[in-house]
């Protein structure tokens, strides 16, 4: 049994409620949630795979719009004992997905300003979002590998919040399009 997780309801809107060889998890939005859900459905589940779909931001301006595999996400909004920007007291600075694809930076606020954004594409990342890294750190803990498919909302600047709102339904569909490709259901 694979686990299908999402952040947020008006991602799934084009995913069936039953999809066969799929549970369905909803964790809420940000790095809390994720992580707290996701640890939950763990504890009491066994799944051979974890596949998050949702919508990411759009930093690099050679990433168009698109589903996109990560391969590793960083946190763009906690700083080390140092100061260093993107690297957080105790947790590693980078967790990888094992697949090939996207670096994405994850974060607890909803990036919205170019300062912002050159920021943290100093950091290596071309997408962010608001769970990633939360999820891959739970499947790691757990010992299941997790697929994260991303699919571009915005472009990470003036007026992003406001664009989510109208793409995320077309997104959900694309998402849901790639889910048929990649696993037949």
């Amino acid at each position: 049994m694979k686990l299908l997780v999402a952040a947020h309801a008006s991602e799934l809107v084009a995913f069936e409620e039953d999809i066969p060889g799929f549970e369905r998890l909803l964790t809420g939005v940000g790095k809390i949630p994720a992580a707290s859900a996701l640890t939950r459905a763990l504890s009491t589940g066994t799944y051979d795979e974890i596949v998050v779909v949702g919508t990411a931001g759009a930093i690099d301006d050679a990433v168009e719009g698109g589903v996109y595999d990560i391969a590793g996400a960083i946190q763009h909004d906690v700083k080390g004992l140092d100061g260093t920007f993107g690297e957080h007291v105790s947790l590693p600075a980078r967790v990888e997905t094992g697949h090939d694809g996207l670096v994405i930076a994850t974060g607890d606020h909803f990036v919205d300003d170019p300062d912002t954004v050159a920021l943290i594409r100093a950091l290596g990342a071309s997408l962010v979002d608001m769970e990633s890294y939360a999820l891959i750190w739970v499947a790691q803990q757990f010992g299941v590998p997790i697929r994260i498919l991303r699919a571009v909302s915005d472009r990470a600047q003036d007026g992003a919040t406001e664009l989510w709102d109208v793409v995320v339904e077309r997104c959900s569909h694309t998402l849901r399009a790639e889910l048929r490709t990649r696993y037949g259901v």
